[in-house]
């Protein structure tokens, strides 16, 4: 478990597969995690008994709780975890009445160490649509640096939407 001074990130539990259901079939959050379907509860249940290992399935997923309180108030997500290159993405997910309070912020603070100092991640990298002004705006105080730009990369059916890609080097 990693603690903060306001939060801590613990590995996810067979008690959080509703409050995760609950956020991977919120439709809200689906533009930026690619969803298309709804998952089941049983689909959630398999992936929390077998998502504890980054080394075996390139991913992992904290679950970002007070410090005070094991309950979920957010997400954060290591994907795409590339050993060999000593690379992951992460993405962030906090709900929307503990939003602005610094939560974020200081998960991705704890990530860091953890992905540098335990599984010897060098590099960590993100993709914010250009309309995600508070994402932007999080990743770049925690360090991230705008590395790129995929041009009409999104369709949100009403628009296309550029993707800016981020990157920030642990070492």
């Amino acid at each position: 478990m990693l603690i903060g001074k306001k939060v801590r990130l613990r590995p996810l539990e067979p008690w959080d597969v509703d409050k995760v259901l609950e956020w991977e079939n919120n439709h809200k959050n689906w533009r930026v995690s690619n969803t298309l379907v709804p998952f089941s509860k049983e689909l959630i249940a398999q992936y929390i008994q077998n998502a504890q290992d980054i080394f075996a399935v390139k991913q992992a997923r904290f679950i970002i709780s007070q410090v005070d309180d094991l309950s979920a108030i957010g997400s954060l997500d290591l994907f795409e975890f590339a050993p060999l290159h000593q690379r992951a993405g992460v993405g962030i997910l906090i709900e929307e009445e503990h939003r602005g309070k610094g939560y974020a912020f200081e998960a991705l603070s704890l990530i860091d160490d953890y992905a540098l100092n335990v599984v010897g991640i060098r590099n960590l990298f993100c993709n914010i649509l250009e309309d995600n002004v508070e994402s932007q705006a999080l990743f770049e105080k925690s360090g991230y640096v705008e590395v790129g730009r995929k041009i009409k990369w999104f369709n949100d059916h009403v628009d296309w939407l550029d993707e800016i890609m981020y990157q920030k080097v642990l070492v």
